[in-house]
């Protein structure tokens, strides 16, 4: 008798333990989408500068509460899981920069000089693990 509860203790313990799994899994790729949504609605979209500012903004405060080292450059630099990176393609100087650029050299700058200036996001590049990697912003007027 005391081998059969013993048994079924060990069952009830594996089910348990991989219902904890499934459930823990899910949530992480629950947040995983609700994360690339507010990402993905920037593709094809015009936005403008003080509206790209505030997702520079988000997008160093994902870096830094997801651990994301940085390099000398204070650039984050790409891991293969959770780090996101912005670049932004700029037609008047016909150069594109990292998003630690404009935040580095205080963010009121480029608001300053591009709030009224449209941009578009062009590209939108994934991790493995399915999260938004990489976005690529173009302005569109001058």
């Amino acid at each position: 008798m005391k081998k059969i509860a013993i048994f079924f203790t060990i069952i009830i313990i594996i089910v348990v333990s991989i219902a904890i799994l499934v459930i823990n899994y899910q949530n992480k790729q629950q947040k995983i989408k609700q994360e690339n949504e507010y990402f993905e609605n920037y593709l094809n979209k015009e936005i403008y500068g003080t509206e790209l500012a505030t997702l520079i903004n988000k997008t160093i405060d994902i870096n830094t509460k997801n651990g994301i080292q940085q390099d000398n450059n204070k650039r984050f630099i790409s891991n293969d899981d959770n780090s996101i990176n912005i670049d932004i393609k700029m037609i008047d100087r016909n150069k594109t920069y990292p998003m630690e650029v404009f935040y580095n050299s205080q963010i009121q700058n480029f608001v300053s000089h591009y709030n009224i200036i449209t941009f578009k996001c062009t590209k939108i590049d994934y991790h493995n693990t399915g999260r938004v990697k990489y976005l690529l912003f173009e302005q569109v007027t001058k």
